[in-house]
């Protein structure tokens, strides 16, 4: 298995100096043994497999993400999504691939991904502010599907040609990675087809970033022309602080609407009550609970997985304690499927 390519993060070079947000990301944590250190963990039983599990796929969380972990935890339900395991490099089960959602089977161009009708993702970046051990694309090939190779103009051309391409989403990596000017330049291009009427951007960094939600970003969110919705990644309530409430509500200034979707994780959320907690915690910062999906199968990640059955379980509970409109959807991307599928309707469910 080989880690997926991943851009450096480097400070925006048409700035007079890096932005706070540039520096915490050059500053973030790759080593695993600093990691341990900072979290107050012995690093006999941990380090040497934390060193080969991040060959498959490299350590890298911010600082302040770090910070909202418990000293001397190692069940942290923070620390438990970045830190390596050894699980991750023990056999797999054969539904445990490196391509789980079928991504580079609806690649209509290097950068396009054509999956549902009516929308078109870009894969504005390879870069992300942290790597999430489930990551579905933690192996997807960034070097050959980017939109932004050539200044956009190729992944421009190719959705200005798309007419059924009503909604464009902004994925990666993680598209808030690129420097504002960066994602100007592509909304100003994407401004001029008539027939595209809503941007979609899925992030996660001002969830494990606040400092990414600057005057900048809110200065373009704010100017753009599209009903705009912010599709966030957060797991558990632990991960909504302080300075990250601050970052939702100027997010939520410029009009955009914040959506969350999670991933169901085994030793993270996999009970009733965090999820409950976690939906509580969203609505109270001003985002809607959306998707609470199953885990997409890929290599490394099969000590994350919840079986179906017990999956729906917890989702009956979350039911049963929340109002309908803070229980989010139990889903799972199914690869040709033409969108997202109940997990209460696919048929049988996967154990592992």
């Amino acid at each position: 298995m080989i880690a997926a390519s991943r851009e450096p993060h480097q400070p925006d070079p048409t700035s007079p100096e890096p932005r706070a947000w540039q520096r915490e990301l050059a500053e973030a944590v790759t080593d695993p043994g600093e990691l341990l250190d900072l979290v107050g963990l012995d690093r006999e039983p941990w380090l040497a497999a934390a060193r080969r599990a991040a060959t498959l796929f490299p350590l890298r969380v911010p600082r302040p993400y770090v910070a909202r972990m418990r000293r001397g935890d190692a069940n942290d339900p923070l620390l438990r999504q970045v830190l390596p395991l050894a699980e991750e490099f023990a056999p797999q089960p054969p539904s445990f691939v490196a391509d789980p959602v079928g991504d580079l089977a609806v690649a209509a161009h290097p950068g396009v991904l054509r999956k549902y009708r009516g929308r078109a993702l870009l894969v504005t970046t390879g870069a992300c502010a942290v790597h999430c051990r489930y990551c579905f694309r933690r192996e997807f090939p960034y070097g050959e599907q980017l939109a932004s190779t050539g200044h956009w103009a190729a992944a421009v051309a190719a959705l200005r040609a798309d007419t059924d391409a009503r909604e464009v989403l902004l994925s990666g990596g993680d598209p808030l990675s690129l420097a504002t000017h960066k994602l100007a330049e592509l909304t100003t291009q994407l401004a001029t087809m008539p027939h595209v009427e809503r941007l979609r951007i899925h992030t996660r960094q001002p969830i494990v970033l606040p400092s990414r939600v600057d005057e900048a970003l809110v200065s373009w969110l704010a100017s753009l022309r599209w009903p705009t919705t912010i599709v966030l990644h957060v797991n558990h309530a632990q991960e909504l602080d302080g300075p990250t409430i601050e970052a939702l509500a100027r997010l939520r200034a410029t009009r955009a609407h914040l959506l969350n979707q999670s991933v169901l994780l085994r030793g993270v959320n996999d009970d009733a009550a965090t999820l409950a907690a976690l939906s509580v915690a969203l609505h109270a910062a001003g985002v809607l609970p959306y998707y609470l999906h199953g885990l997409d199968p890929v290599r490394g990640s099969a000590h994350f997985d919840v079986p179906d059955d017990e999956a729906r379980r917890l989702h009956e509970a979350l039911i049963r304690e929340l109002p309908g409109y803070l229980v989010p959807r139990l889903v799972r991307e199914v690869p040709g499927a033409p969108s997202k599928v109940s997990i209460s309707s696919v048929g049988t469910a996967r154990t592992g």
